[in-house]
């Protein structure tokens, strides 16, 4: 059953949470690609702010094994070691599963896509939650989660495959989407654009002639063909060598090479925005 857009206006009429019920399905250290970016790049955003207030980092949608959440607990611990940490689902038995395993600083909450927590989130990392709405639902979802963040908090919402081989993300402010982020093992793929099927709801529809994500991947592929020569040092020097050439022809390539020998790349929103829609470089209010 798909949740229809008119139903996620940023409240519950009846008091029920945001958002649909997922299959619930995880596995440990499914999540350690999305964590390392989260904890990395981003650490900056879960030091104590002015009011020197705890940052709140919420789990939404953890899945039927608290066992992400209790990983994303740890990591975050292990940059902000009095950031209060919080996982959410809308299944009842999924929370009781959580709160048996109940540690300082780590809650569990019923609840969706409104967070009901009592101050703003830091960060809000919501991964393969989104895969079973309509594209048309996601500025939507966006807005509504990005309305509970932070002024320097983000939205971290993408999708991986079962055993976090293949990952992709966006980053959200209030600002509206700001990244995409991609990560893949080595060995796990064959070419950049067999992440295509891990893509965010945002842009897994739009990998199609004409669409910026669609020639960003053509030019991913074309650049990793390119640099076959240097696999003979490793694919990371390979990857490495991928991200330079895509810089060089003028895609707005983050970070350095640090993160790509990671086999992690970040690339600005608008480079991969969709053409049309809600989504189309739009901020959201």
């Amino acid at each position: 059953m798909v949740q229809k857009a008119t139903r996620l206006g940023g409240r519950s009429l009846t008091g029920r949470p945001l958002g649909n019920t997922t299959r619930g399905t995880t596995n440990p250290n499914r999540m350690r690609r999305v964590d390392r970016w989260m904890t990395g790049p981003q650490a900056w955003r879960l030091r104590p702010g002015t009011t020197g207030a705890p940052p709140i980092a919420v789990d939404l949608g953890y899945g039927a094994s608290p066992a992400t959440a209790v990983e994303f607990f740890d990591r975050v611990r292990s940059v902000s070691p009095l950031a209060q940490v919080v996982g959410i689902e809308i299944e009842p038995e999924r929370v009781a599963r959580g709160t048996a395993l109940h540690l300082d600083g780590l809650d569990f909450r019923l609840g969706g896509f409104e967070i009901p927590i009592d101050s703003q989130a830091t960060v809000i990392r919501a991964f393969n939650v989104l895969r079973q709405y309509d594209e048309a639902d996601v500025a939507g979802i966006w807005e509504t989660m990005a309305g509970r963040l932070t002024e320097n908090g983000v939205l971290i919402e993408g999708t991986c495959d079962e055993i976090g081989r293949r990952s992709s993300w966006v980053a959200v402010t209030k600002n509206g989407p700001q990244t995409l982020s991609i990560s893949l093992r080595f060995g796990a793929f064959t070419r950049p654009s067999d992440v295509a099927e891990r893509l965010p709801k945002a842009l897994i529809h739009r990998n199609i002639d004409g669409e910026r994500i669609h020639e960003f991947l053509a030019a991913a592929d074309a650049a990793w063909l390119s640099a076959a020569p240097l696999a003979s040092f490793g694919n990371k020097q390979r990857f490495v060598a991928m991200c330079r050439a895509l810089r060089e022809n003028g895609w707005p390539i983050c970070d350095s090479a640090a993160r790509w020998r990671l086999g992690e790349l970040t690339v600005k929103w608008e480079a991969v925005a969709p053409r049309t829609g809600a989504l189309a470089l739009a901020e959201l209010n």
